[in-house]
Parts: structure tokens; C-alpha cells; sequence
């Protein structure tokens, strides 16, 4: 039976005659298949040459990374989020006006299983201006966009194929910060699912709140929970959110007080109450700094936070029982602008794309402790702001 996921060989060579460089490297690279994954980066194209989506192999051995090709996926494919099933691709195209209309798009594409090239299937108004960040369910069903520009967030259902029905649902977020700049009005900033997959969080940087929706797959809907708000210190400026793989907790990076939050979750009701705040900086440093992502190490034991100015990683020690924080150490990522950072799929490495410095940089990470320590692992890439490793690419 045909894979309704695979790319047919004309959808193949379509994709390398518009979208593919360095299609040789990607054979070539066969041989380097044991132990390797592959990783897709999302990047701004303005004013770049960025082409698009670049895809880099990794060696999970060695830590070393490399290019074998790039593909064309419209104007600034910032984020980037892979279906459950690892087939399929979606690209947010982070722009505030496209086609005429105020709002950006979300781009899928489908992933062939050899060589992780792309193809394009189909593409999406996100029906909201500056779309940044993009999720799918753990089932496979919709994918569910933040508009940033926008303020808002949107439900799009996942076809055959795995390309893009228009929205079904938009929900425009309300409210405002302190922050005349930066929150004079609502700004989406991130939108997850939860482990059960019956609940989804959106934190709002321009609100200072994180809002909590339930997720109807059959309706492909969002209905806000009333009184399951996690409305967050004034200025705080909520950006990104993790959850814990084992407690009740949700782990949240704010951009504009530098700080990190605790919120426990009521999984059955589907309500966020306040814990703890910690700081993401090394005491007595009071410079201009913006977190941006957030990652839990899949034990539970380690958290890390990215700082913007700063550039550094922050890495917390996470207590079993609790889920109490601890600041362990504060590492440079070698690099300007730490926007976004990700683990590999062994748990042994943590890569950070440095914005500024167009930089893939490689950190080696100790299991026990979860402590970083710098490599000479880097590569060269205009813009990097997003990575993500393909599912199921390691191999034995």
C-alpha cells in the first residue's frame, strides 16, 4: 500500500529543481547514516542569503555537524514543526502582510524517508500578522499557529497527505502589560498542546498571561477554560513554555523581566496556578537582556533557558520530588542572540542557533548533571532562529 506521506519521485524532483541545493551532498552522505540525525533550521530570509530551510546532518558520535542542503520555503520560514509521524514538515512564514491580506502563512511539506528532502504539498493564511510559532497534536489532527503582530492564535486542519485546510478557528487574545513598547497590546508568542493532548496553552507576551484552552480534534476547535489562566507577574513579558515530562508543572521563559516561571497544572480542569520565578541571569549582571526558548532534558533533571544580550545558556537543576529550581550554571553560547536551541535526539548534545552571529553552535552535555560544556562543533548559517531534529533519524 502507498504511504499517503511519501513524496512520489515527480514531487522529488520538483522539489530539487526549485527548492534543493546540493542534492549530491545528501546522497553522499549515505554512508555517514549510522549514528547521525538529521536537523532542520528555520531562518529569516530578509536581507539575507538565506535559502530557506537549510538541512544539516549530525553526527551523534562526534557532535559534528554538516550542511547537505537547502531548500526554498517562501519569506522567512522562522518555525518550524515536524508531524508526529516525522513525513511532514510546517514552516510559519513570519510576515505581517502576504498576498495583500494582514496576515502571514503557515507552509507543509512533505519529508522523503531517504534523504529528508522537502516537498512542497500546500500552504495556509495563519490569519494573523508576524506568525511565530507553529505546533501539531500528538495525534496528528491540526496544527496550531501564534500570531504574533496579530495577537491571536489559530486551529488548521491537517489533510491527506499531511497538507493544510484553511483555519477553522482564530481566537483573538485581549489585554495588555506595563510595556507601552512591547505591550500595548496582545501579542501570541506560543501555542502547545499538552501531554494528554486535551488541553492547549498560549502564552502572550504582550498579556502577561498564559492562556489555557480546551482542544476539541473532532470540531478542530479551542474553548477557552474560564478561570484556568495563568495571568503572570506585571512586565513579565511570557514567551515560551515547556512542560514537565513526570510532575504537574509547566515551566515558562519571560522575555522582558528575565526570568523563568513555575505553574503547577491541573490536568483534569485545565488550570495554571503560580509556583516559583527565578532569575535566568548570574547575580549582579544588569545589562539588556530577552529569554527566548526553553527546554526540559527528558528526565526531568535539567531545564535550560536561552538569554538574548547576555548569550548564554541558563541551567537549572531540577528537583525530583518538587520541581523546585536551581540556578547550576550560566554558559556563553559563543555566539550573538541565542533565539532558539534544541537537544539532540540521544540527549548528549544541545545545539543553540545564534540569530546574530549566524551560528549553529555544538554544546556536549554531561547526563548526570546536565551541565554544559563548549565544542569546537559549529556551523555557518544566515539567521538561524529555529531547530528541529527529524523523528525517528537516528541510526544503528
Amino acid at each position: 500500500m502507498t504511504d499517503p506521506f511519501a513524496p512520489s519521485r515527480r514531487d522529488f524532483l520538483a522539489a530539487s529543481a526549485v527548492g534543493l541545493l546540493g542534492l549530491t551532498n545528501l546522497a553522499q552522505g549515505e554512508e555517514s547514516r549510522s549514528d547521525s540525525a538529521l536537523l532542520y533550521v528555520g531562518t529569516y530570509t530578509d536581507g539575507t542569503r538565506s535559502e530557506g530551510i537549510p538541512l544539516a546532518r549530525m553526527d551523534l558520535r562526534s557532535g559534528e555537524l554538516r550542511l547537505v542542503g537547502s531548500f526554498a520555503a517562501g519569506p522567512n520560514p522562522s518555525f518550524l514543526a515536524i508531524h508526529p509521524n516525522g513525513r511532514v514538515l510546517y514552516a510559519v512564514n513570519e510576515l505581517e502582510q502576504y498576498k495583500g491580506k494582514p496576515t502571514g502563512a503557515v507552509s507543509a511539506f512533505a519529508i522523503a524517508g531517504d534523504t529528508g528532502a522537502l516537498t512542497r504539498r500546500n500552504e495556509q493564511l495563519s490569519e494573523g500578522g508576524a506568525p511565530c510559532f507553529v505546533s501539531v497534536d500528538r495525534r496528528g489532527r491540526v496544527v496550531l499557529v501564534a500570531n504574533y503582530v496579530g495577537g491571536s492564535v489559530a486551529v488548521l486542519p491537517i489533510k491527506a497527505y499531511g497538507a493544510l485546510a484553511p483555519a477553522t478557528q482564530v481566537v483573538q487574545h485581549k489585554g495588555s502589560g506595563p510595556s507601552a513598547e512591547r505591550q500595548g497590546a496582545p501579542h501570541a508568542h506560543c501555542i502547545v498542546p499538552d501531554p494528554s493532548t486535551r488541553f492547549v496553552l498560549a502564552a502572550d507576551l504582550g498579556a502577561d498571561r498564559v492562556f489555557v484552552y480546551r482542544l476539541d480534534l473532532e470540531n478542530k476547535s479551542l474553548r477557552h477554560v474560564e478561570g484556568g489562566d495563568a495571568v503572570m507577574r506585571s512586565g513579565a513579558g511570557p514567551r515560551h513554555i515547556t512542560f514537565h515530562p513526570k510532575l504537574p508543572l509547566v515551566f515558562v521563559a519571560n522575555e522582558l523581566d528575565s526570568t523563568v516561571a513555575t505553574l503547577r497544572f491541573d490536568a483534569e480542569r485545565g488550570a495554571l496556578s503560580p509556583v516559583d520565578t527565578r532569575s535566568t541571569l548570574p547575580v549582579g549582571w544588569a545589562g539588556t537582556n530577552y529569554p527566548a526558548d526553553i527546554h526540559m532534558a527528558p528526565s526531568g533533571r535539567t531545564l535550560y533557558v536561552s538569554n538574548r544580550g547576555h548569550n548564554s545558556i541558563a541551567v537549572f537543576s531540577v528537583a525530583d520530588s518538587t520541581g523546585a529550581l536551581a540556578l547550576e550554571q550560566v554558559i556563553s553560547t559563543d555566539g550573538d542572540w541565542p533565539r532558539n536551541f534544541s537537544l539532540d535526539p540521544t540527549g548528549r548534545w544541545l545545539l543553540v542557533a545564534n540569530q546574530k552571529s549566524n551560528s549553529i553552535v555544538v554544546f556536549e552535555r554531561d547526563p548526570k548533571n546536565g551541565r554544559l560544556t563548549p565544542t569546537p562543533q559549529r556551523i555557518a548559517v544566515p539567521r538561524p532562529v529555529c531547530l528541529r531534529f527529524r523523528a525517528n533519524t537516528i541510526f544503528s
